[in-house]
């Protein structure tokens, strides 16, 4: 797992959450691969050649970990079970016409698979991604892994599937979330880190979406725990848990809910850090005053460090390093700054299709998320050196540093 120090190069730790949005040339390898236009080997051609550019721009921010952008995966949640987003190549017991994950603001939605049978098993892991692009970086990479809770959607609301019980699936699915996290960490991840965007959403109650009104919270939290529980403190002290309120064609799909039916369950969980968006929050001192009483300094051996969001990512306008430094000296005030780091919003672009509406292009989408990146890794300097932090300073080279 590496002796990678979160603390290296800015003293608050500071870390992407992991998508980036796809160039142009991707968008439409996926669609020319879904058209069967294209063979797979000619879209994994196209899909290299952007992750060798979001690595070589990422590391030119001076950010002290990186991700590669997840240009390789179609979805943030749907990786381990299809290779796009239109369906081609669903794993076994896999349909098309299953629940939506989410109905966003602007009113398009995303849908998932639906579960005919079992056993459930991944089709590719996250480590399958990593493995082939860790080779292109010099400095550590993280690497996020879908939630089991996300996952858990893929199953029927209400209905039982005859010869495969709810029971007998939630157990494969932690079993398979548990070695997506471990070969991460095996193929070289410095940090892993769980997508939990569906957190929020359980709380909306949409009358369009029958899932988020059936009080899915808590049985996400206990879901998502039988997982993290699996890893020992030392492990957990590298994985962490990410929430927002959604990122989609610079739209979002919870930010109407309230972060108070969210947090005090969300530090439930014994993971070792949460990226949690913050930056677009509008009340920010409610939301701050929540994580300084909800966080713990010892959740069953390790203390919750809470990464703020200071980047707004689904608006093109860039937070200047000023603004990130003022916000993460402020956070100090209810967060122990020994537990405080930052981080982005969101993903910048969870979805390999999104033409980013807000920005005109995802080309263009691409060239500001590097810019906020740059601003988020030089404010959080800043912001340790206001507060006193020592910096430490990174000791060799390599992604397993």
């Amino acid at each position: 797992m590496g002796s990678y120090d979160p603390r290296t190069g800015t003293g608050i730790p500071t870390e992407p959450v992991g998508s980036l949005p796809r160039p142009s040339k991707v968008q439409k390898a996926y669609a020319d691969y879904d058209a069967g236009e294209i063979t797979k080997d000619e879209l994994e051609a196209v899909q290299d050649e952007a992750v060798r550019d979001s690595i070589a721009r990422g590391e030119a921010t001076g950010a002290p970990i990186i991700s590669d952008g997840e240009q390789r995966w179609s979805s943030f949640a749907t990786y381990p079970i299809t290779d796009t987003l239109a369906g081609t190549g669903l794993a076994e017991n896999l349909v098309g016409g299953g629940q939506y994950f989410a109905i966003f603001a602007d009113g398009h939605n995303r849908q998932l698979p639906r579960l005919t049978g079992g056993p459930f098993r991944y089709k590719a892991f996250a480590s399958d991604s990593l493995a082939k692009s860790i080779k292109y970086a010099t400095k550590p990479m993280k690497q996020a892994v879908i939630a089991p809770s996300m996952l858990a959607l893929l199953y029927p609301l209400y209905d039982e599937i005859p010869g495969y019980s709810r029971e007998e699936f939630e157990s494969d699915l932690v079993d398979e979330c548990e070695r997506d996290i471990r070969q991460a960490f095996d193929a070289g991840a410095a940090r892993v880190s769980m997508d939990f965007t569906e957190g929020r959403l359980a709380t909306r109650a949409d009358p369009r979406n029958p899932w988020t009104g059936a009080g899915k919270l808590p049985y996400f939290i206990e879901l998502n725990s039988r997982v993290i529980d699996r890893f020992s403190a030392e492990e957990r002290v590298k994985i962490g848990v990410h929430t927002c309120p959604g990122a989609d064609r610079d739209s979002v799909h919870s930010a109407d809910v309230p972060y108070s039916d969210l947090l005090p369950k969300l530090f439930e969980l014994n993971a070792g850090y949460f990226l949690i968006q913050f930056a677009s929050e509008r009340e920010k001192e409610p939301v701050l005053e929540m994580i300084r009483k909800h966080s713990r300094e010892d959740a069953n051996g390790v203390p919750q460090v809470c990464y703020l969001g200071v980047t707004v990512t689904h608006s093109p306008r860039v937070e200047s390093v000023q603004e990130i430094c003022d916000l993460i000296v402020h956070a100090a005030d209810f967060i122990p700054k020994e537990r405080l780091g930052s981080t982005d919003d969101c993903g910048f672009s969870p979805f390999s299709i999104d033409e980013k509406p807000n920005h005109g292009s995802p080309d263009y989408a691409r060239e500001v998320a590097f810019q906020k990146i740059a601003n988020r890794v030089e404010g959080t300097r800043m912001a340790a050196e206001k507060l006193g932090v020592e910096v430490p300073v990174a000791v060799g080279a390599g992604a397993s540093a």
